[in-house]
C-alpha cells in the first residue's frame, strides 16, 4: 500500500457523563434522538421520512460505553450534532420495566476534532469496547462450516472489508490502494441478543496498518453501538 498522509474526518463525541445506563440501551438512545430530532432523521435514524432506510454508513451512532450514553457524528454527522447540542436538555428512555424514565441533563460534553484517518506505514493495534457484529445469516452459515484457519481467515476479510466501508464514508479511500492488512485476536460471544435472536458475535483486539479514529463502529449495526473501537497504546 502506498502511503501518504492520511486525510482528517469531522469527528463531535458527545457524553452525558452523570446518567448511568446499560450497554443494551444504545438503541433506545437511537430511537429517543430519532424521534425528537425528527426534521433530521436521515442522519440521526438513518431513515428517510417515507420510512425507507439510508443504506450507508452511520454518520451518527449511539453507544453506551462504561455506562455512559455517548453519540459520535463524522462528517456531516459531526457538524450536525455540534449544532444540535445546546437543545439537549433530558434524556427520555424506556428502560425495559414497561416505563419510561426522564434523565435530566445536568452535565454535557462535546468534543470536535480533525480525525487521521487513511493508511499509515506502522501496524496500529485496536481493541472493541463493544461487540463485533460481523456476520449476516449468510456468511454465517458459511462460518460455521469451517475450520479454525478458515473462520479465522473469513473474520478478516469481513473486518477489511468493514474498514474499506468506513474509508469510503469518510472521503479517505484511494483505487490505488493495496490490500489492507488486518490481524485479528478475537473470541465469539455467542448468546448476543439482538433484536430478540440470539446471534454469533466477538471481542477482542485487531492491527491494522489504517489509522482509525476512537469511538466509531465497524462492522453490523454500529448506529446502535455495535463494533466500537479503541486504539491500544503500545
Amino acid at each position: 500500500m502506498t502511503t501518504t498522509q492520511p486525510t482528517t474526518l469531522p469527528l463531535t463525541t458527545i457524553t452525558f457523563p452523570e446518567i448511568a445506563l446499560r450497554t443494551r440501551d444504545a438503541h433506545k438512545l437511537r430511537g429517543y434522538f430519532g424521534e425528537f430530532f425528527k426534521e433530521h432523521s436521515p442522519l440521526l435514524h438513518n431513515h428517510y421520512d417515507d420510512g425507507r432506510l439510508r443504506y450507508a454508513y452511520p454518520l451518527v451512532q449511539y453507544k453506551v460505553l462504561d455506562r455512559i450514553p455517548t453519540l459520535v457524528g463524522l462528517g456531516e454527522g459531526a457538524t450536525l450534532l455540534a449544532q444540535l447540542f445546546l437543545r439537549v436538555r433530558q434524556l427520555d428512555i424506556d428502560c425495559g420495566d414497561g416505563q419510561g424514565y426522564t434523565f435530566p441533563v445536568l452535565a454535557k460534553h462535546i468534543r470536535h476534532e480533525q480525525a487521521p484517518v487513511g493508511p499509515v506505514g506502522d501496524l496500529l493495534t485496536y481493541r472493541f469496547q463493544t461487540l463485533w457484529m460481523a456476520l449476516n445469516q449468510t456468511n454465517y452459515r458459511e462460518h460455521m462450516d469451517l475450520d479454525d484457519d478458515g473462520r479465522q481467515q473469513q473474520l478478516q476479510r469481513i473486518l477489511r472489508n468493514n474498514i474499506l466501508a468506513f474509508l469510503k464514508s469518510a472521503d479517505a479511500f484511494r483505487p490505488d490502494m493495496e490490500r489492507i492488512l488486518v490481524k485479528l485476536n478475537i473470541r465469539s460471544v455467542t448468546h448476543t441478543q439482538f433484536k430478540n435472536q440470539s446471534m454469533l458475535a466477538f471481542m477482542g483486539s485487531f492491527v491494522t496498518n489504517v489509522q482509525l479514529p476512537d469511538g466509531i463502529g465497524l462492522g453490523k449495526s454500529v448506529s446502535r453501538g455495535f463494533g466500537t473501537i479503541q486504539r491500544v497504546n503500545e
